[in-house]
């Protein structure tokens, strides 16, 4: 592919914007309170200039300073530890600092083997949940706070770990039908999307999103299957996932999408309507859910879900309906999120028609940052709209594989 010269100019503009902690984060009116946070917090913001200085674009000396912010507090390896907060965040960060070489060896080793801790209990308690034949709540399994995200951090810096392996299991055994579930699948949760029970989601509901879906472990483990790792079932697993996302694919061949979630009314009567058609976001919507299932197809060896999902992201980069729906710059809900999505799926399959709407769908980014202020933060703010366009800019993918906290690569 080729660079966007009008990416990296913006990309170098932000990052000048939040080079100073003390500025850009501290005195942010907005900022959330863990600095360990990768979504919100200091620990997000310190990815981009990690990637910047790793590229040559950027200076050390700003990314030591974001790192030394991000773990100016005391890190959380508790319950609520995971890829997006405390010890595995900050693991997940300082990985992408160090590359291949010896720096931070020693803060990194203690931090890994925090993690991998994190994970153990968490694969304990997940492992005993199946065998009592019970539904997962949505933070056991998800990217965002549980298993596919510290599964997405060890399968991108210790794939061959032994607690990768078990991540990988666990994820397979996520899939496998729980008794007197019906046709329901084994990831149905008795909550709402918001994670808590409502009166809106009596029974519950199923979640196709790469942040809180199974889109999150269908991702994981078609790019452990892409890796060349063998964990018994798991290519079983991923076509049992994509046997339920085949089930609720709408629209046509040319414009293929997918729900967020389904209701437990929608499972039972069959039918979705054209109405609870996502937005084009990472998070829930058509970026993420094709990417998850254009890795599944290459992984599979399944070319026609590959042009499904191709045909997907390109319908919703060419309808402008579809871009004003997301008026955000971030890349969880907003116009990053898409444009990095799409990114990655053109540089996998060299797709001359994605390859083709990258140029505008940055234009489109560069005049939303332009118009409004926005947070400094990775997830919703400015540092990841950066990214975006340091890798649109550039025409390279991310040295520091930063990608990975979203299970796009």
């Amino acid at each position: 592919m080729r660079p966007i010269p009008q990416a990296l100019t913006a990309a170098d503009i932000l990052a000048a914007a939040l080079a100073d902690p003390c500025t850009a984060w501290v005195a942010a009116p907005g900022k959330r309170a863990w600095a360990q946070s990768l979504a919100g917090g200091a620990a997000g913001i310190a990815l981009l200039h990690i990637e910047r200085a790793r590229t040559g674009r950027g200076d050390w000396n700003t990314a030591h300073a974001w790192l030394s912010q991000a773990a100016s507090e005391d890190l959380t390896a508790a319950s609520n530890a995971s890829l997006y907060l405390g010890a595995p965040a900050l693991a997940f960060v300082l990985r992408a600092a160090a590359g291949s070489t010896g720096r931070y060896r020693s803060a990194l080793e203690k931090l890994n083997d925090a993690t991998i801790a994190v994970t153990q209990r968490r694969l304990a308690q997940a492992h005993a949940r199946i065998d009592r034949g019970e539904r997962p709540a949505m933070k056991e399994f998800d990217l965002i706070r549980g298993l596919a995200g510290l599964g997405a951090y060890h399968l991108a810096h210790q794939p061959h770990h032994k607690i990768t392996t078990d991540v990988l299991t666990y994820l397979v055994r996520l899939t496998d039908p729980l008794p007197k579930q019906g046709d329901l699948p084994a990831w149905w949760t008795d909550v709402s999307p918001n994670g808590e029970p409502t009166a809106g989601f009596p029974g519950g509901h199923g979640n196709f999103g790469l942040a809180h879906g199974i889109g999150s472990a269908l991702s994981v483990m078609s790019l452990a299957l892409l890796y060349g790792l063998d964990v018994p079932e798991m290519t079983d697993a991923v076509a049992r996932i994509c046997t339920w996302t085949d089930r609720w694919r709408q629209g046509d061949d040319t414009s293929p999408w997918w729900p967020g979630f389904i209701s437990i009314e929608q499972a039972t009567d069959g039918h979705i309507d054209l109405a609870l058609r996502p937005r084009p976001s990472w998070c829930y919507g058509v970026s993420g859910t094709a990417r998850a299932q254009q890795l599944a197809g290459l992984a599979l060896g399944e070319p026609a879900r590959v042009q499904a999902a191709e045909n997907a992201i390109l319908a919703a980069l060419r309808d402008p309906i579809q871009l004003d729906l997301l008026p955000e710059i971030g890349l969880c809900h907003g116009t990053a999120g898409l444009l990095h999505t799409a990114w990655r799926m053109a540089d996998q399959t060299t797709n001359p028609a994605i390859i083709a709407e990258l140029p505008r769908v940055t234009d489109r980014l560069i005049a939303v940052l332009d118009r409004f202020d926005h947070e400094p933060e990775l997830l919703d703010g400015t540092a990841g709209a950066a990214l975006a366009l340091h890798t649109a800019g550039t025409a390279t993918a991310p040295v520091s594989r930063w990608d990975a906290f979203l299970a796009l690569a």
